[in-house]
């Protein structure tokens, strides 16, 4: 009795529930290897790398630019000082070493002047500007605020689309500034809009907070100026592909200042002098009422007089 009550708990399967638990079953290739790894869909496909650091020589204000541009890129690796004496290409390698296709060195000279490299490494281009007019995110003290690590959106002036030289630098300005969609460090939102335009022969970048969605806008920091100087074929080597034909060097530029203060001074020296000599000659000059008496008509003397003192009054 107990087995007959088994079998009929049991219940048999039909042919429908067979055939669906075959359909179901994954088929496997034939052939395939043992330590084969399993294909995964990966969301962060876009890997760029920005390594971000400065050379020795940078004063406070450019070392806390540097911490700002750090802190907009959370896809960026930071790195030690490096050596003034040794050579640029040795960037190639550090880049390689931490695992970085994108890099930005500041070269700081004589503690006032900085000069920023763009380059595209190994194989570049890479990209030599001045940097005129910074002002850190601490100095400005503006309102504005954002999330850090948030992708920022990239906006460009119409300017970057008449002339070759800033076509290229748009493109390096995307791949670098572009935070990847996915990335570990970043977050999923977009409240910041990094703007460059071109002005007088600059690059202005400025940074923007998005406060809602009619498009009203706040200035976060930082800001500076970009002087393009030279655009060479390979990264911190090459061919030149672009030079700047407005470049000005900043050691010369104060020196044209200092000049100018120079003949200023000069000038001024000169105007004291003739002053004080006419003050001397003062008492010995004649007066214009005794000129009527010299030799000519006294009559004609005397009308020019009331006349030219009729003009002065």
């Amino acid at each position: 009795m107990k087995m007959a009550k088994k079998n009929l708990k049991r219940k048999q399967k039909t042919q429908i529930e067979v055939v669906k638990e075959d359909e179901s079953k994954v088929i496997l290739p034939l052939v395939r290897r043992s330590d084969e790894p399993v294909t995964k869909k990966a969301k962060w496909i876009n890997r760029e790398r920005v390594l971000v650091f400065a050379t020795r020589g940078i004063s406070f204000q450019h070392r806390h630019l540097m911490k700002d541009i750090i802190k907009l890129l959370p896809h960026s690796k930071s790195a030690n000082k490096m050596e003034r004496k040794e050579n640029l290409f040795v960037v190639n390698e550090m880049c390689k070493t931490s695992h970085c296709n994108k890099c930005i060195l500041f070269d700081g000279r004589l503690k006032r002047d900085l000069y920023m490299w763009f380059s595209n490494s190994p194989d570049g281009p890479s990209i030599k500007f001045n940097v005129e007019s910074i002002f850190t995110s601490t100095e400005l003290k503006l309102t504005g605020n954002c999330l850090k690590g948030s992708r920022p959106l990239l906006s460009f002036d119409n300017s970057f689309d008449e002339h070759p030289q800033y076509s290229l630098l748009r493109e390096m300005f995307v791949q670098i500034f572009g935070v990847p969609d996915h990335h570990p460090k970043s977050q999923p939102f977009v409240d910041n809009v990094l703007n460059f335009s071109v002005l007088d022969n600059r690059i202005w970048f400025r940074n923007y907070q998005i406060l809602d969605e009619n498009g009203a806008i706040a200035e976060i920091g930082p800001r500076f100026v970009l002087q393009p100087i030279r655009i060479f074929k390979g990264s911190f080597c090459g061919e030149t592909l672009w030079e700047n034909p407005f470049y000005v060097t900043p050691a010369k530029t104060r020196r044209l200042l200092k000049d100018n203060k120079k003949d200023k001074y000069t000038n001024n020296k000169i105007q004291r002098k003739a002053k004080k000599t006419k003050e001397l000659l003062a008492p010995f000059r004649v007066k214009p009422e005794n000129e009527i008496f010299r030799d000519g008509n006294v009559k004609e003397k005397a009308k020019h007089l009331i006349a030219k003192n009729k003009k002065a009054f």
